[in-house]
Order: C-alpha cells, then structure tokens, then sequence
C-alpha cells in the first residue's frame, strides 16, 4: 500500500540540497520537507551538546508536520548527535555518515580510506568508528577541509583559487596509499571535478549523498512506507533566518529556481 506522507530532511543549512537532489532522482514518487538551520550554520564548529540540542530542534520541527521518515542530511549532526537521539525519534531515521562509510569499505580494495570533512565531523572520529566497526583492519586517515564549504556556496567549483585549495588540503594524503575517500560533508560533491584533479583518476570518490539517498530508498522499503506515485507532491522549504540568499544559492545546488520556501522559527521545538 503506497504512502504519501512525506520525507523530511535537514541540514544545518544549504549543503543538504545535495542530498535532498539525490533522493529526488532516486524516489521521484516521494515529497520531501526540507529543513535548512540557516540561523545557526555552520554546526561543524559546536559542541556535541549544542549540535544535539539542534539536532533535536530540528526533527521534531519535521516531526510535527508527519513526516514517516527523517534523514539527517548533516554530517556534523550524523556524527555528534543522531547515535544519541535514534532511540528517541518515532520513524525510521538515518544519517549520511554510515551510508558513506558503508560504500567506502565496499569499493576500497587495499582498506586504506581517506576522508575529509568539516574540524568536527574529522575531530569527532565518527568516520573513522564506523568504517573500523565495518571493516576492523581498515586503515582511515581524516583531513579537514572547512574552505570547501564557502566555495561551493559561492558557486567557485573549478577554477584556479578552487584547484590550489583542493591541492593544499589533499596533499595530506601524498603517501597515505589511500584508494578511496569520502566526501564526509554535504557540500563537497560540488567540487568533485576539483578534488579528482587533485588525487587523480586511480583514487575512488565516496559521494555520501548518493550513499545516503540509496540508503534511504532501502529503509523505506523495509518498512512498506514507499509511495508508488510517479511524480511526488511539491517539495516545502523552510529555513530559520533569511530565505534570499538560501533561494540564490540553493537554485545553484539544485540546478532549478526553488519552490515553495518558508522562513520559519524552530527554537525550543521537542
């Protein structure tokens, strides 16, 4: 029997349009909610604490408006926040870590495993817990790399300033021995042609929301929520400061003008 209650999703801001686009292409049945915490972007410079509190904020923002499924499109909260607050949420719920993690350890022949993140998702060893947990004996080597955030959002993807940054930030890998890495945040996917350059055609890119959206597709057949529409309904935004400059630079994650966009206050929401 189809479900058309909808998916919700969110992120600390903008970056989780790249996994809201993924699920998009992977289940053009489903309306997905999408919840950018544009007032208090970024998350990857908090506390556990206070990204928990947010995080907490946010589901049950989406919560309220019936979703039947939750996906933490932030990998600061699927790192910091999502294990403690799992048992506590009423629907399926996933982040974009372990499915990113998951596809790291398939595809990697030699167990050798970069990933580059946001200061706290790589300070946090979140990454690194759950492709060990998945494959003990892996080795993973973690790299921040926070200037790839205001790149993307800029819209600068593949020029010279964008190539020399991918450079400065990669070379930690130089004799690492790595053969795949994982874009460990949600904005990174809109630099791969970049972060390719820089490692070269030999290392395996880990798209942790693509990961995610296959994820989520899997889950929802688990629980029998799928809907068997061929055209979802219209997705809803919301965002928690201003919505201009989300409408700007969300159209250029999407690729399309954004539709339906609402500012919205989720303070106290549990």
């Amino acid at each position: 029997m189809a479900d058309p209650r909808p998916i919700g999703l969110f992120d600390s801001g903008i970056g989780g349009l790249t996994v809201f686009r993924a699920l998009g292409r992977r289940l053009p049945g489903e309306q997905i909610l999408y919840l950018g915490d544009t007032a208090r972007v970024p998350y990857g410079n908090k506390s556990r604490e206070t990204v928990t509190r947010y995080t907490r904020e946010c589901a049950h923002f989406l919560l309220r408006r019936q979703i039947k499924a939750l996906v933490v499109a932030c990998n600061t909260a699927s790192a910091l926040a999502l294990p403690a607050l799992l048992s506590e949420l009423p629907v399926p719920t996933l982040g974009v870590l372990q499915p990113g993690a998951a596809r790291a350890c398939r595809l990697s022949a030699s167990g050798r495993i970069g990933v580059i993140g946001t200061e706290a998702t790589i300070r946090s060893g979140a990454y690194t817990e759950a492709i060990h947990r998945i494959r003990p004996g892996s080795e993973v080597f973690g790299v921040a790399c926070p200037l790839f955030v205001p790149l993307a959002e800029e819209g600068w993807t593949e020029g010279e300033v964008e190539r020399l940054v991918a450079q400065r930030y990669l070379s930690a890998f130089d004799g690492k021995g790595i053969d795949t890495l994982v874009l460990g945040c949600t904005h990174y996917p809109l630099l791969k042609g970049v972060i390719r350059e820089a490692l070269g055609p030999a290392i395996q890119l880990v798209d942790s929301a693509e990961a995610a959206a296959e994820e989520a597709a899997r889950l929802l057949e688990a629980h029998e929520l799928l809907d068997d529409r061929e055209r979802g309904g219209e997705p809803h935004f919301y965002v928690t400061d201003s919505s201009q400059r989300f409408a700007e630079v969300g159209s250029r994650f999407l690729g399309t003008s954004m539709g339906r966009l609402e500012q919205v206050d989720i303070t106290g929401e549990s």
